[in-house]
Formats: structure tokens, C-alpha cells, sequence
């Protein structure tokens, strides 16, 4: 199952007992600090957890797989995401006990 905006609402609204229109508003305020902040190339941290970092990639030559035409593939800006040694770990508990 996916973890959406509506679950994440929904898990506020029922262990914190706000209205789902507040949690709703909460998740939103949370998401845009973390797209601001990555905007303007700062990492995001959270403990425990993990961190996201904006990493910049230089142009290169590519190719169309389809079509066998060389292209350049310009550069851009890509978001990182490193688990936390914490969420490694309990990842790696999950799957012994899967």
C-alpha cells in the first residue's frame, strides 16, 4: 500500500485528534518547507529518519533508445535521499523477518 497525503491526514486526525482539515493543512505546511528548502539547495534532515540533498548532474551525451540518435542530455538538479543508520537498520529487520 502507498503512503499518500490522505493516509498521513488521516493517521494526524486519529492519534492527534485534530479535524482532517488541520491535519490536512499540516502535512501541506511540512511538505512545501521541505520543497522550499531543497529549492534553494539546502538539505532537509530528519532524525532518525534520513536527509535529502539537491546534487547536481552535468550534461552528457545520450542516446534515443528507440530511434539509435545521439542527444545531449543537459544538466540538472536531482534530489537525494540517504536513510538514517536507524531506518537502515530497521529496514534490514523487516526483511529477515519477511
Amino acid at each position: 500500500m502507498t503512503l499518500t497525503k490522505d493516509s498521513l491526514s488521516e493517521n494526524l486526525h486519529l492519534r492527534i485528534g485534530v479535524s482532517m482539515k488541520e491535519a490536512r493543512s499540516i502535512i501541506e505546511m511540512l511538505l512545501e518547507e521541505m520543497k522550499m528548502k531543497l529549492e534553494t539547495g539546502e538539505e532537509v534532515k530528519i532524525s532518525n529518519f534520513g536527509k535529502w540533498s539537491v546534487r547536481k548532474k552535468r550534461a552528457r551525451p545520450g542516446r534515443n533508445p528507440y530511434t539509435g540518435e545521439k542527444i545531449e542530455i543537459s544538466s540538472r538538479r536531482i534530489v537525494t535521499f540517504h536513510p538514517s543508520d536507524k531506518l537502515r537498520e530497521r529496514l534490514n529487520t523487516a526483511i529477515e523477518e519477511f
